[in-house]
């Protein structure tokens, strides 16, 4: 088969001519990406990922190293347009790509230059607005989508060039669970069906494993590679990558620890294979391991009260959210959840003022019990000081020269010395986990992980009583993920009430008190998730997707004859080795 990417000892630095050299983005770097194949390049944040695929799709030139695609040298610049033509790149950050001011026009945009005419313009504009289901919103403004929907939009574009490449760089990290299974579905069939070369940059391990290969980056090199199931059987190396397993695998590893089983690559070939050596394992524990303290959720006083909220970004003709009511207590963590679309950042906007109610109230409760709320014009201010807000994408709200320049913005016009303001940022800083060496470093050359840290400094710096946080992980490699949420965690033990939007089922079951469904905004539901999971069906029914890990789990337990809560109010979400723990626990009648 021939090779429709092939890189050879490839190296690259975004800085030339400093003192002493610039560390490679990318070094030596070589691997072949066979014609119709569906590979993933996996890695951490700042791994030379990206860099690697905007070098494919020529946005950048090696500083040495051969690179072809589709047969053709991709450092002749004559060649440029040949692999743009044939080769379409979805960013991470939708925004990025977004030209066109109406959602079909922005389709349009790409197969327009290429010089596509009617109707066959107008026949890749449709099909690629239904393939990624915003064909409804054809005629709307592209810049009222929520950042899901952009995403959408930005496949669209992507989708409507026919490309024989398509590369995807975190594509799907802004997308609810059923929209991204929707959209790997149709990126297989693209694959399948039309033989369109798919390289995908993810974090998502369940994302990678339906690939035919993987690479894996560390220090912009590539440290593994091979089919899902090869990478997956060596976890140790795989976590020195700063990666995990997925969940459903991480289960299985867990398993076989605990029964002495070793892990074979050819045990991860499929569905059925993989529950069944999770049977087998578990059958085979012998020794009962201790239990595992989890959290126990706590609900203090009612800090925020949400009656009857509505709002509309069309004068009325439709609403984003419609008679919404919530409460938010002191020291809680509560996700909000909800497809693409369902108004959640809509929502989170009216919490702290950004977006003023059209019906309804948002109210503020102070520790005499009296209320602010956002209706009264007056109140605003008072009101931003306690609830912060951080955006989807944290480099909208980092704007100084420095971090610590950053972090001070927020208590600028507050009357106290220098020192005092001084150790507020450093103890702000401190709190959200950056270290004191880059303070002094411009916000944007920090990673992702570092830009959210900024970003939430920038808030705690105002010591909020509630910290707002959208989509506070997407884009994040797993070691920031967790890092992030232990982050959460610790803010809320120490008082802080946290509002998070989220996607990742399994990341909000495992840190939230209570999770807040939101359906064709409306809310839907508002429970612990160990109440909301007691019946399948009806979270399901909620446009819930189940946990990965509680899915899986469910099935080895069902398949064990194992009697027992799926979940407890003590135990609202479980990693892997709790789950692990629970279910041999469980088969010696513990």
């Amino acid at each position: 088969m021939s090779d429709a990417v092939k890189a050879v000892d490839v190296s690259f630095s975004y800085k030339e001519g400093s003192e002493g050299g610039c560390p490679k983005a990318i070094e030596n770097v070589s691997l072949r990406v066979e014609a119709g194949s569906y590979c993933a390049i996996l890695g951490p944040n700042g791994s030379g990922k990206s860099t690697l695929a905007k070098i494919i799709d020529v946005l950048e030139v090696p500083d040495s190293g051969v690179v072809t695609v589709l047969g053709v040298d991709a450092s002749v610049e004559e060649n440029f347009y040949t692999i743009r033509e044939n080769c379409s790149y979805v960013f991470q950050n939708p925004d990025n790509q977004i030209v066109g001011t109406i959602v079909e026009e922005d389709v349009a945009f790409g197969p327009e230059n290429l010089g596509i005419e009617l109707p066959e313009l107008r026949k890749r504009v449709d099909d690629a607005l239904k393939y990624v289901g915003l064909y409804e919103l054809r005629s709307r403004q592209a810049a009222s989508l929520s950042g899901g929907q952009k995403q959408k939009l930005a496949i669209a574009g992507a989708l409507a060039m026919n490309p024989k490449i398509l590369i995807l760089d975190e594509s799907t990290a802004m997308l609810d669970p059923q929209s991204r299974d929707e959209f790997l579905d149709l990126v297989e069939r693209l694959n399948r069906d039309r033989g369109v070369t798919v390289l995908t940059i993810t974090h998502d391990m369940n994302e990678a494993a339906r690939c035919g290969k993987i690479f894996v980056m560390r220090h912009g090199r590539i440290v593994m590679e091979g089919s899902p199931e090869e990478v997956f059987s060596n976890p140790e190396r795989l976590s020195s990558a700063s990666l995990e397993l997925p969940a459903d695998i991480s289960l299985i590893y867990e398993l076989s620890k605990m029964s002495g089983d070793r892990l074979e690559p050819s045990l991860l070939t499929d569905a059925k294979t993989r529950l069944n050596t999770a049977v087998s394992f578990a059958g085979n524990i012998k020794n009962i391991p201790e239990r595992i303290t989890l959290k126990q959720s706590t609900k203090g006083r009612k800090l925020l009260e949400v009656s009857d909220l509505s709002y509309s970004y069309d004068d009325g003709k439709s609403y984003a959210i419609e008679h919404i009511d919530l409460e938010v207590y002191e020291g809680e963590i509560l996700a909000i959840v909800g497809k693409s679309g369902c108004g959640k950042t809509t929502l989170i906007s009216h919490l702290n003022g950004i977006l003023r109610p059209e019906h309804g109230d948002v109210r503020l409760y102070k520790g005499d019990g009296s209320a602010l709320t956002t209706t009264d014009k007056k109140n605003v201010r008072e009101i931003r000081k306690s609830v912060g807000l951080v955006f989807q994408y944290p480099e909208y709200q980092l704007f100084e020269e420095t971090i610590y320049k950053d972090i001070a913005y927020g208590i600028k016009d507050l009357q106290i010395s220098d020192e005092e303001r001084d150790r507020k940022i450093r103890e702000a800083a401190m709190r959200a986990g950056l270290e004191e060496d880059v303070l002094n470093q411009s916000p944007f050359e920090l990673s992702g992980g570092q830009k959210r840290r900024a970003a939430i400094a920038g808030v705690l710096v105002m010591e909020p009583s509630v910290l707002v946080l959208d989509e506070p992980a997407a884009g994040l490699d797993p070691k920031g993920r967790k890092e992030m949420f232990s982050l959460i965690e610790e803010l809320s033990r120490k008082g802080t009430t946290v509002v998070l939007v989220s996607h990742n089922m399994d990341e909000a079951c495992r840190w939230a008190d209570r999770i807040y469904c939101v359906k064709d905004g409306r809310g839907v539901a508002c429970k612990t998730p160990a109440d909301l999971f007691e019946n399948e069906e009806a979270a399901l029914s909620l446009g819930l997707k189940l946990p990965k890990l509680y899915e899986f789990s469910s099935k080895v337990k069902a398949e064990l004859g194992l009697k027992y809560p799926k979940m407890t109010p003590q135990a609202p979400g479980r990693d892997a080795r709790e789950e692990a723990v629970n279910i041999a626990r469980s088969i010696h009648g513990c």
